[in-house]
């Protein structure tokens, strides 16, 4: 049973079924959605299945929503973030409706952003309908082999999901619905990952995700909460340049 949790906790299972595809050699995870790899790769031709560039993944063309169509090579050179959604989930709603108002800052400070949807919704007619209300770029709705992959690539296992990417296409944080929500002013865009956060309501999704030290202090102190994150920064930073260095998740 021990070991079971390990594994449930080492690859962040967070629902089942689940398959994930490990490179036996080195322990490192080739793919989280092995689901989806045997439902869009029957035969195999694809195996092993190992991960691919973004650009590489999300090659062809892109809507927006007054029908005009890009090719995806304009996001070159941009931070993105790759947002799975879709309007019969009211999380999703609620986020877009902030994360609207976060793109349009960001663009107005001058930031090289885009945001490209992926759409989970069940029909075109649905996904059109939301879409009207997107300012940014999505995978065309009939285009489900992609938006297949772009699923598989993030190892996507609920909505809504924002990836935020650097100008390289690597991944900068999956956690981008928590920090949208944390930081409406976006004063910490691109949102790098930090050491030590403050537990609040919208990030404590983060504590299914793994094992996590939760340090608590009294509150009616600010100078004990500043001692106490003094002291777990320095243990926190040397954690995730050791998994840095290994290029894994910490």
């Amino acid at each position: 049973n021990l070991l079971q949790l390990k594994l449930w906790n080492k690859y962040r299972v967070s629902n089942i079924p689940s398959l994930i595809f490990i490179d036996a050699c080195t322990g490192k995870v080739v793919c989280r959605n092995g689901l989806l790899v045997i439902r869009d790769d029957p035969e195999g031709l694809e195996f092993p299945w190992g991960p691919k560039p973004f650009s590489e993944v999300v090659a062809g063309p892109l809507l927006r929503n007054n029908g005009q169509t890009l090719d995806s090579s304009a996001l070159e050179g941009s931070h993105v973030g790759v947002y799975f959604s879709a309007h019969w989930c009211p999380p999703c709603r609620s986020l877009t409706r902030v994360l609207v108002e976060s793109y349009r800052k960001i663009k107005e400070a001058g930031q090289k952003f885009e945001i490209l949807f992926v759409s989970a919704d069940r029909s075109e007619d649905s996904f059109k309908q939301y879409f009207s209300e997107m300012p940014w770029v999505a995978v065309p709705y009939a285009d489900e082999a992609r938006r297949s992959r772009l699923n598989r690539l993030y190892g996507i296992q609920g909505i809504p999901t924002l990836i935020v990417l650097d100008s390289k296409g690597d991944v900068i944080t999956r956690q981008g619905r928590v920090e949208v929500l944390n930081d409406i002013e976006c004063r910490e865009f691109p949102w790098h990952p930090k050491p030590v956060l403050e537990l609040t309501d919208s990030n404590a999704v983060q504590l299914n995700e793994g094992p996590c030290l939760v340090l608590f202090v009294d509150s009616e102190d600010d100078g004990e909460s500043e001692a106490a994150k003094q002291l777990i920064q320095p243990i926190a930073e040397k954690i995730i340049a050791k998994y840095k260095a290994k290029e894994e998740e910490a």
